[in-house]
């Protein structure tokens, strides 16, 4: 059954808007939990694990006690993301999976004002394998990092929470929850069936499958690690040439329908929103607003039509497709249909 709807983008999130930024710089000091003394381990472990309950039980005013001040004057937007994870994790027991300590107390202000970007470069083992955090605007202070699972209710969820030291105690400095898995499978089936897609010499399935494998393995937008960097070159390997130079406002992909009609995609994602077998294609539209919900969702079919007319290996891997034409100064139209109702 089609679903048509007049709101909602897929987006991630979290509390401190951050970017992953490569270069060489200095770096500030990272512990991992192997190489933390038992009292550290145990402070920024259990307030982890005790942020976590706070969250299953959706108690927003616990979570705002142990926040770092700046969040508290505007909590509105944390207050949701208590509100929404809740159900998804009620009654799943949390398991505190990973902690690490990041001491960016050395960092200073630039000339101009401006806070440089904080990196932390964790070494695990003493092994060549890395965790990486790059931090933009992060404040001078001592910060911790922790990721919790959450078994299956019915999907598997891992919280990732950034904690700064304030006064002795660990608060709450960003918060990134996020499903363990998609359709059912989680980020290494992803990233399996996109080799198998790419030796299948469908570049555009591939292509997506790289882009969920990393939205399910990365645990937030500023952290980066050996594994995830090998996804990143095999997915940039694999990528269609006409998606060597990214996707985006000033570079869509622009694509022809069988009139004639160009259609310019800004985005290419996948979206799991509806749950079922397969994940659903999610891309966004450069188009002009229109009046009339039936001629918009008509356009958006078309839209949909054209992009697996030009690229119709993209019909198997999915279920099905949802267009959010973007018209600028209002919300974007969506439009969801399911792969055998796309003409």
């Amino acid at each position: 059954m089609a679903s048509c709807r007049s709101f909602g983008v897929k987006a991630g999130t979290g509390l401190i808007a951050m970017t992953l930024f490569s270069g060489a710089a200095r770096a500030e000091l990272c512990t991992t939990q192997s190489q933390m003394s038992t009292a550290d381990r145990d402070q920024l472990a259990g307030a982890a694990r005790s942020l976590s309950l706070k969250l299953e039980a959706g108690d927003a005013n616990g979570v705002q006690a142990v926040t770092v001040p700046e969040y508290v004057k505007d909590f509105s937007g944390i207050a949701y993301v208590v509100t929404n994870t809740a159900p998804k994790i009620k009654n799943a027991p949390p398991t505190v999976d990973q902690i690490y300590l990041l001491d960016a107390s050395a960092i200073k202000k630039q000339a101009d004002g401006s806070v440089p970007d904080a990196q932390f470069f964790c070494s695990l083992n003493r092994s060549p394998m890395e965790t990486d955090f790059v931090i933009p605007g992060l404040p001078p202070g001592k910060y911790g990092f922790a990721m919790v699972n959450f078994p299956a209710h019915p999907v598997p969820w891992r919280i990732s929470i950034l904690f700064r030291q304030e006064g002795g105690q660990w608060l709450l400095a960003g918060l990134y929850p996020q499903a363990q898995t998609a359709a059912g499978h989680d980020g290494l089936w992803y990233w399996k069936g996109a080799r198998d897609l790419s030796a299948e010499k469908q570049p555009w399935s591939a292509w997506l499958y790289y882009q969920q494998a990393q939205s399910l393995l990365r645990p937030a937008g500023f952290v980066q690690s050996t594994h995830l960097e090998k996804l990143r070159t095999e997915q940039g390997k694999a990528a269609p040439p006409v998606l060597s130079d990214g996707i985006g406002p000033d570079t869509p992909l622009v694509v022809k329908g069988p009139d004639g009609t160009e259609y310019r995609f800004t985005s290419l994602d996948t979206d799991d929103s509806l749950a079922k077998d397969k994940v659903d294609i999610a891309v966004h539209l450069k188009a002009e607003a229109i009046a009339d919900p039936a001629a918009a969702r008509k356009r958006n079919v078309a839209a949909m039509t054209a992009l697996l007319t030009v690229y119709p290996e993209l019909r198997k891997p999915f279920h099905g497709v949802w267009v959010f034409a973007d018209t600028g100064g209002q919300g974007p139209f969506a439009t969801e249909q399911a792969m055998s109702e796309i003409p």
